[in-house]
Protein backbone atom coordinates (compact mmCIF):
# COMPACT_ATOMS: atom_id res chain seq x y z
CA UNK A 1 0.00 0.00 0.00
CA UNK A 2 1.74 3.35 0.87
CA UNK A 3 5.30 4.07 1.42
CA UNK A 4 7.60 6.85 2.13
CA UNK A 5 10.81 6.89 -0.51
CA UNK A 6 13.75 8.45 0.79
CA UNK A 7 13.94 10.91 -2.39
CA UNK A 8 12.19 10.76 -5.89
CA UNK A 9 14.28 7.28 -7.27
CA UNK A 10 14.40 6.30 -10.92
CA UNK A 11 11.35 4.19 -10.53
CA UNK A 12 9.30 6.91 -9.44
CA UNK A 13 10.99 9.59 -11.86
CA UNK A 14 9.80 7.42 -14.86
CA UNK A 15 5.96 7.30 -13.17
CA UNK A 16 6.16 11.36 -12.60
CA UNK A 17 7.41 11.66 -16.27
CA UNK A 18 4.85 9.75 -17.69
CA UNK A 19 1.72 11.23 -16.09
CA UNK A 20 -0.14 13.89 -18.47
CA UNK A 21 -2.09 15.51 -15.44
CA UNK A 22 -1.24 16.52 -11.94
CA UNK A 23 -2.39 18.36 -9.22
CA UNK A 24 -0.98 20.88 -6.80
CA UNK A 25 -2.41 21.95 -3.27
CA UNK A 26 -1.34 25.41 -1.49
CA UNK A 27 -2.91 26.93 1.58
CA UNK A 28 -2.18 30.15 3.49
CA UNK A 29 -0.73 30.12 6.63
CA UNK A 30 -2.93 30.13 9.82
CA UNK A 31 -6.71 28.98 10.09
CA UNK A 32 -8.12 31.44 7.55
CA UNK A 33 -8.22 31.24 3.84
CA UNK A 34 -8.83 29.09 1.37
CA UNK A 35 -7.13 25.69 0.48
CA UNK A 36 -6.44 25.48 -3.11
CA UNK A 37 -5.96 22.37 -5.77
CA UNK A 38 -4.73 23.27 -9.14
CA UNK A 39 -4.81 20.67 -12.00
CA UNK A 40 -1.66 20.91 -14.79
CA UNK A 41 -1.07 19.22 -17.49
CA UNK A 42 -0.15 21.36 -20.31
CA UNK A 43 2.60 18.61 -21.95
CA UNK A 44 6.44 20.09 -21.88
CA UNK A 45 5.95 22.20 -18.58
CA UNK A 46 7.24 19.99 -16.04
CA UNK A 47 10.51 18.75 -15.13
CA UNK A 48 12.03 16.29 -12.31
CA UNK A 49 15.44 18.29 -11.96
CA UNK A 50 17.10 15.80 -9.69
CA UNK A 51 16.05 13.74 -6.54
CA UNK A 52 15.18 16.46 -4.51
CA UNK A 53 13.78 19.30 -7.11
CA UNK A 54 10.85 19.37 -9.28
CA UNK A 55 9.96 22.83 -11.24
CA UNK A 56 6.65 23.19 -13.25
CA UNK A 57 6.21 26.52 -15.88
CA UNK A 58 3.34 28.59 -14.43
CA UNK A 59 1.37 30.02 -17.31
CA UNK A 60 -0.49 33.21 -16.97
CA UNK A 61 -4.38 32.22 -16.71
CA UNK A 62 -7.47 33.57 -14.16
CA UNK A 63 -5.87 33.13 -11.08
CA UNK A 64 -2.94 33.44 -9.14
CA UNK A 65 -3.28 31.15 -5.44
CA UNK A 66 -0.79 29.22 -6.01
CA UNK A 67 2.16 31.94 -6.41
CA UNK A 68 0.29 33.98 -3.29
CA UNK A 69 0.11 30.78 -1.02
CA UNK A 70 3.98 30.37 -2.06
CA UNK A 71 5.24 33.69 -1.28
CA UNK A 72 2.90 33.45 2.11
CA UNK A 73 4.86 30.44 3.68
CA UNK A 74 6.39 27.87 0.83
CA UNK A 75 3.64 24.84 1.37
CA UNK A 76 3.28 23.09 -1.50
CA UNK A 77 2.16 19.37 -2.47
CA UNK A 78 1.93 17.98 -5.65
CA UNK A 79 0.00 14.72 -6.72
CA UNK A 80 0.45 12.75 -9.88
CA UNK A 81 -2.68 9.47 -10.22
CA UNK A 82 -2.08 6.34 -12.68
CA UNK A 83 -5.05 6.45 -14.79
CA UNK A 84 -3.90 4.06 -16.67
CA UNK A 85 -1.53 1.19 -16.41
CA UNK A 86 -1.44 -0.05 -12.33
CA UNK A 87 -2.76 1.83 -10.06
CA UNK A 88 -0.56 4.16 -8.12
CA UNK A 89 -0.29 7.95 -6.42
CA UNK A 90 3.18 9.89 -5.80
CA UNK A 91 2.43 12.67 -3.91
CA UNK A 92 5.45 15.15 -3.37
CA UNK A 93 5.94 17.63 -0.30
CA UNK A 94 8.16 20.42 0.18
CA UNK A 95 8.56 24.07 -0.13
CA UNK A 96 7.92 25.83 -3.42
CA UNK A 97 9.47 29.17 -4.71
CA UNK A 98 8.27 31.61 -7.53
CA UNK A 99 10.75 32.56 -10.12
CA UNK A 100 9.35 34.81 -12.32
CA UNK A 101 9.73 36.00 -15.64
CA UNK A 102 11.63 39.34 -14.01
CA UNK A 103 14.33 37.14 -12.16
CA UNK A 104 17.75 37.04 -12.92
CA UNK A 105 17.48 33.32 -12.53
CA UNK A 106 14.60 33.01 -15.05
CA UNK A 107 16.07 32.41 -18.03
CA UNK A 108 18.54 29.50 -16.60
CA UNK A 109 15.04 27.73 -15.83
CA UNK A 110 12.75 28.48 -18.42
CA UNK A 111 14.80 26.81 -20.60
CA UNK A 112 13.96 23.55 -19.38
CA UNK A 113 10.55 23.47 -20.84
CA UNK A 114 9.19 22.34 -24.00
CA UNK A 115 6.23 25.00 -23.87
CA UNK A 116 6.58 28.41 -23.01
CA UNK A 117 4.15 30.59 -24.70
CA UNK A 118 2.23 32.85 -22.11
CA UNK A 119 4.96 31.57 -19.23
CA UNK A 120 5.05 34.30 -16.20
CA UNK A 121 6.75 32.22 -13.54
CA UNK A 122 8.94 28.84 -13.14
CA UNK A 123 7.32 27.19 -9.73
CA UNK A 124 10.90 25.48 -8.40
CA UNK A 125 9.86 22.78 -5.77
CA UNK A 126 12.39 21.86 -2.75
CA UNK A 127 10.95 18.05 -1.98
CA UNK A 128 11.18 16.87 1.24
CA UNK A 129 8.89 14.35 1.98
CA UNK A 130 7.72 11.72 -1.08
CA UNK A 131 5.28 9.00 -0.82
CA UNK A 132 3.27 6.74 -2.74
CA UNK A 133 -0.22 5.43 -1.94
CA UNK A 134 -2.35 2.30 -3.68
CA UNK A 135 -4.66 4.48 -6.13
CA UNK A 136 -6.99 1.47 -6.30
CA UNK A 137 -10.27 4.83 -6.09
CA UNK A 138 -8.79 6.75 -8.96
CA UNK A 139 -10.50 5.50 -12.46
CA UNK A 140 -8.78 4.35 -15.13
CA UNK A 141 -9.25 6.67 -17.84
CA UNK A 142 -7.82 7.23 -21.52
CA UNK A 143 -5.88 9.88 -22.55
CA UNK A 144 -7.31 11.80 -26.02
CA UNK A 145 -4.84 14.79 -26.34
CA UNK A 146 -3.85 17.80 -25.33
CA UNK A 147 -6.03 20.85 -25.26
CA UNK A 148 -3.94 23.61 -27.25
CA UNK A 149 -6.02 26.77 -25.63
CA UNK A 150 -4.80 28.07 -22.88
CA UNK A 151 -0.96 29.04 -24.36
CA UNK A 152 -2.23 29.81 -27.69
CA UNK A 153 -4.92 32.06 -26.13
CA UNK A 154 -1.99 33.72 -24.15
CA UNK A 155 0.16 33.43 -26.79
CA UNK A 156 -1.77 35.81 -29.04
CA UNK A 157 -2.09 38.48 -26.22
CA UNK A 158 1.36 39.06 -26.89
CA UNK A 159 3.47 40.48 -23.87
CA UNK A 160 1.53 43.62 -23.07
CA UNK A 161 -1.54 41.74 -23.19
CA UNK A 162 -0.49 39.40 -21.24
CA UNK A 163 1.03 42.08 -18.48
CA UNK A 164 -2.46 43.83 -18.72
CA UNK A 165 -4.11 40.27 -18.19
CA UNK A 166 -2.53 39.59 -15.07
CA UNK A 167 -2.79 43.36 -13.52
CA UNK A 168 -6.44 42.79 -13.72
CA UNK A 169 -6.39 38.93 -12.91
CA UNK A 170 -3.54 38.03 -10.99
CA UNK A 171 -2.56 40.65 -8.41
CA UNK A 172 -3.91 39.16 -5.26
CA UNK A 173 -5.62 36.18 -4.44
CA UNK A 174 -9.06 35.22 -3.78
CA UNK A 175 -8.41 35.84 -0.07
CA UNK A 176 -6.38 39.29 -0.76
CA UNK A 177 -2.97 37.59 -0.32
CA UNK A 178 -0.29 39.26 -2.57
CA UNK A 179 0.20 37.08 -5.60
CA UNK A 180 1.57 38.31 -9.28
CA UNK A 181 2.44 42.00 -8.69
CA UNK A 182 5.62 41.75 -10.06
CA UNK A 183 4.68 43.19 -13.91
CA UNK A 184 5.59 46.99 -14.34
CA UNK A 185 1.85 47.61 -14.85
CA UNK A 186 0.87 46.25 -11.47
CA UNK A 187 3.52 48.64 -10.00
CA UNK A 188 1.67 51.80 -10.81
Amino acid sequence: MGTVLEKIDSRTREFIESQRLFFVATAPAGSGGRVNVSPKGIDGTLTVVDERTVAYLDITASGAETIAHLRDNGRITLMFCAFEGPPNVVRLYGLGRVVTLYDDEYDGWVGRFDEQRGARAVVVVDVERVSTSCGYGVPLMDYVGERDLLPAHMDRKGADGQIAYRHRKNRVSIDGLPAYDYDPAART
